[in-house]
């Protein structure tokens, strides 16, 4: 995800922030940039069933744009009928 977030929030309390959110097993967070006021950074989620209700509210909360979802992995489980 692409985001824009303000400098007074950490990326420490920021990852740590997206970590509590339902679904989320592993944040990464990389700078790709710094301006007078906000910083964009780059973010990716790993975990199952993340709740993107829950995260977009989290978001909101720190005061943080998500200016774009750049890419999304979809595995589909397979289960093995019983016989």
């Amino acid at each position: 995800m692409d985001i824009l977030k303000p400098h007074e929030t950490s990326i420490i309390d920021f990852s740590q922030a997206l970590a509590q959110v339902e679904g989320i097993e592993e944040v990464d967070v990389i700078v790709t940039e710094v301006d007078a006021k906000t910083e964009t950074v780059r973010v990716t989620l790993r975990g199952s069933h993340i709740s993107y209700e829950a995260m977009s509210k989290m978001l909101s909360d720190h005061g943080v744009t998500l200016r774009s979802i750049d890419e999304i992995n979809v595995v589909r489980k397979s289960t093995v009928a019983s016989k």
